[in-house]
């Protein structure tokens, strides 16, 4: 074996994350999502390297239906790397010793159903299906609406999931081409519509709406006082207002760059902004936190118009 082969051993092996992926695929096959599970990784980061394996030669890949599966090719291995290999796995390592053990507890759970353990955590690990698209979908069906404003609607992603629920959906943005795509996707609904308008100064009567969807616009509008006042002007009497958006972060130079205005707002900041327009209040609170870093966290808001308002 030559000098710069055993250079390029090393460097295949020089990388935590492809060291775990070789110790736990030299005695069976796996797929990429049992290795996310196992290894807590990424899928895209398990990927890469599983590309770089397989451009080194160390594993080979076999495809079956949608799914691929990969395994070390153990007869094709360098010397070298069966050293370092049998290596790490003398050394009981506790990283290696955990992928193992969750690699037990994964192969016990596709024996056998759900460990007890996974009760408890039912949320926490994949599910086929089981996605909160899915989930929110499921729940739209409960849905019996009248007629919604979208402000800020943007693409329409949001409108196309309540559209057959709706007597009538209207969208609007202040950008032309979010609104032309948002009309490409309601097309199959007859009973919405799209349209440009300045969310700060909206082209309906007083009253004109059952309930108004402000999903991630609040952060972006120059006037959030301005833009809330609006929507409450156009709500009917018993209708409600539904708000998402950020909560108050120290992340400005990252969700600026999308063209956001504002660092977000606390649920206190939403409740009194609501207050000032005289909707009654329900609730303001945090309702999720993004897993990835910087774990920007999002604020639901809801209100209604009584009588008086």
């Amino acid at each position: 074996m030559s000098l710069s082969a055993y250079v390029d051993t090393l460097n295949a092996l020089g990388d935590e994350s492809r060291l775990r992926l070789c110790a736990l695929l030299r005695d069976r096959e796996l797929c990429v999502t049992d290795l996310v599970r196992v290894t807590g990784m990424a899928q895209s980061r398990v990927s890469t390297h599983l590309g770089r394996l397989k451009d080194a030669g160390f594993v080979r890949d076999r495809r079956n239906g949608t799914q691929c599966f990969y395994a070390l090719a153990e007869d094709a291995l360098p010397p070298a790397a069966k050293v370092v290999l049998d290596g790490a796995k003398s050394a009981h390592d506790p990283t290696l010793v955990g992928d193992q053990r969750r690699l037990l507890e994964l192969e016990a759970e596709r024996r056998g159903g759900l460990p007890d353990w996974a009760a408890d955590n039912l949320e926490r690990y994949y599910s086929p299906g089981r996605t909160w698209q899915s989930l929110a979908a499921g729940i739209a069906g409960l849905l019996d609406l009248g007629d919604v404003l979208d402000v800020g609607s943007g693409d329409g992603a949001a409108a196309a999931a309540i559209a057959p629920y709706a007597k009538s959906l209207t969208c609007v943005d202040s950008n032309a081409r979010l609104i032309d795509a948002a009309r490409v996707r309601l097309a199959k609904f007859p009973n919405t519509r799209a349209l440009v308008a300045d969310a700060q100064a909206l082209p309906f009567e007083p009253q004109s709406f059952d309930g108004v969807l402000v999903f991630h616009t609040l952060t972006y509008a120059a006037e959030p006082k301005r833009l809330l006042a609006e929507c409450a002007r156009v709500l009917r009497l018993g209708g409600r207002l539904v708000l998402l958006c950020l909560d108050r972060h120290e992340q400005h130079e990252i969700t600026a760059r999308y063209g956001e205005l504002h660092p977000g707002f606390s649920p206190e900041n939403v409740k009194a902004l609501l207050a000032t327009t005289g909707l009654r209040v329900k609730t303001s609170h945090v309702v999720s936190r993004e897993p990835k870093k910087p774990h920007l966290e999002v604020v639901l808001a809801i209100a209604e118009k009584s009588k008086g308002t």
